[in-house]
């Protein structure tokens, strides 16, 4: 069995991505395929992401990791959604929680009980249905529960945390694991002549470093994917047009939100992501209606502390490679293409690439009909961000800013277009190609961003309208109790420290 594995996979580029990698590989090959990760000191990495989606903890359970370790490692802080400030219209806010609306058995229905009580003018607002909105509003957390009888098992959450710091951590762990790091500067790439796959990746100096399987976390270069392999980059400027972000860290004001904060502007939207030590912001917004140096000025003049550095400016397009993975080399991370921050999927992205990767594991020889397959799952997974992230500017109220007024009028996909309308009817969400963002997420936004269903499932209706009104009372009172009992978020993390 042994001899049917790659002898050697080069990782070429750290970061989050490279170690993520790394990391993984490690788990799961072990010693039996030898790993090397290639970087250069001299390199910076872009660590602009350092807010994630509940999928995290699976990966840091795949690795093992010890929670309160990690998160002290990383100065992280727990996630319990998004808050969106501004988004709808100016003065509007609402709340994305991870986890599920209601309780029990019945959860992925609470909504369209809502929906028939709204219809007589009663059932309060949504968001008093979703025990993470509550935990959150109140500054509250604490662990999920195992036991599904438990309103506590409903708790969905992930992680901020800094991003490099998350990278050195998974370095540690996988050096452990036998991974070799080499500081190196990759200037070339050198293709074999018969099959135009790769040879070796040559570094400052001539040394060739050659591998059986390649992968490419070289960022938004693509020095593999792309500058050699010419993969091709697909382009959604046209629906996503902030191109730019500046980001800057602050001090905190002493009190440590459990979610992360998206207050929208003319021109984009800024970010704000609370860690132990630190705050971590930006404002991701379009050169084609916001001059580099004003917007700049409008990130510092919404800091909730001090500016702890000078702010960073990122380019980018949006998009993504039209083949994540060619011949023998696969990317991850930017160098496979980038989506704003806007719902947390950077590190995410990178954690299904992996999951991907080990699901479509290679041999010595490359099999092409399981890179048509990934690179297939890969594109419907970027697609699907890529609608989400649109919903969020497409169905607005804000209106007198070339930017706003440019997102609300302008055509969106096909697929979107299909997934709202679904919407608009009976308040159903689709079940296509969701497995990235669950009811939940669909759900909050469409509803926070003004798409209000004209009915309810008719199904509601074998439910004498009394009982509906009991069991959403009852759910209601049961969350608000349950978030009220918890400690607050800062003496949580203050009791793992303890621990």
């Amino acid at each position: 069995m042994a001899e049917t594995l790659p002898r050697e996979i080069l990782i070429v580029g750290g970061g989050t991505a490279g170690w993520m990698a790394a990391a993984a590989l490690a788990r799961a090959v072990g010693r039996q395929v030898r790993i090397r990760l290639v970087e250069s000191s001299s390199i910076g990495t872009v660590g602009v992401g350092e807010a994630t989606i509940p999928a995290i903890r699976d990966f840091n359970r795949l690795l093992g990791l010890e929670e309160a370790d990690f998160l002290a490692f990383t100065q992280g802080t727990y996630k319990l959604g998004i808050e969106f400030r501004g988004w709808r219209r100016e003065g509007h806010s609402y709340f994305h929680p991870f986890g599920v609306y209601g309780g029990g058995l019945e959860a992925n229905y609470t909504h369209q009980y809502w929906l028939r009580l709204c219809q007589m003018g009663e059932g309060g607002v949504l968001a008093d249905y979703s025990l993470c909105t509550v935990m959150a509003t109140l500054g509250r957390y604490t662990s999920p529960a195992m036991d599904p009888r438990s309103i506590l098992s409903v708790v969905g959450s992930a992680y901020q945390f800094d991003a490099a710091l998350y990278a050195q951590y998974l370095r540690r762990y996988a050096e452990r694991l036998g991974v070799v790091r080499l500081d190196r500067k990759i200037v070339d790439v050198a293709l074999r002549g018969e099959d135009g796959f790769i040879d070796a990746v040559i570094a400052e100096g001539g040394e060739r470093l050659g591998a059986d399987f390649f992968i490419d976390c070289t960022g938004f270069a693509g020095l593999l994917i792309e500058k050699a392999l010419k993969a091709g980059y697909e382009e959604w400027g046209h629906w996503l047009t902030c191109d730019r972000a500046w980001a800057v860290p602050s001090a905190g004001d002493g009190r440590i939100t459990p979610f992360t904060r998206s207050t929208a502007r003319d021109a984009g939207w800024q970010w704000r992501i609370p860690l132990r030590h630190r705050v971590g912001n930006g404002y991701v917004f379009s050169s084609n209606h916001l001059g580099e140096d004003e917007a700049r000025q409008i990130l510092l003049a919404n800091l909730d502390g001090a500016a702890l550095a000078e702010p960073k400016l990122l380019r980018f397009t949006t998009g993504r490679r039209r083949r994540a993975w060619v011949k023998n080399c696969l990317s991850l991370g930017l160098a496979s293409g980038f989506l704003e921050p806007l719902e947390s999927t950077s590190i995410h992205l990178i954690q299904t690439g992996i999951t991907r990767l080990l699901d479509f594991f290679p041999g010595r020889v490359i099999n092409p009909v399981e890179v048509d397959e990934y690179n297939a799952l890969s594109q419907a997974e970027y697609e699907a961000v890529r609608d989400f992230l649109i919903l969020h500017y497409h169905v607005t109220e804000r209106a007198g800013t070339a930017f706003w007024d440019h997102c609300r009028n302008m055509d969106i996909p096909d697929s979107l277009r299909a997934r709202i309308a679904l919407f608009q009817q009976k308040g159903r969400i689709s079940t296509r190609a969701r497995a990235l963002f669950s009811d939940t997420s669909w759900l909050s936004v469409m509803l926070g961003q003004g798409i209000m269903p004209e009915a309810y499932d008719p199904l509601v209706d074998l439910h004498p309208l009394e009982t509906v009104r009991e069991r959403m009372t009852t759910m209601r009172n049961r969350i608000r109790q349950a978030a009220t009992s918890m400690p607050t978020h800062e003496a949580f993390l203050a009791g793992l420290r303890a621990a």
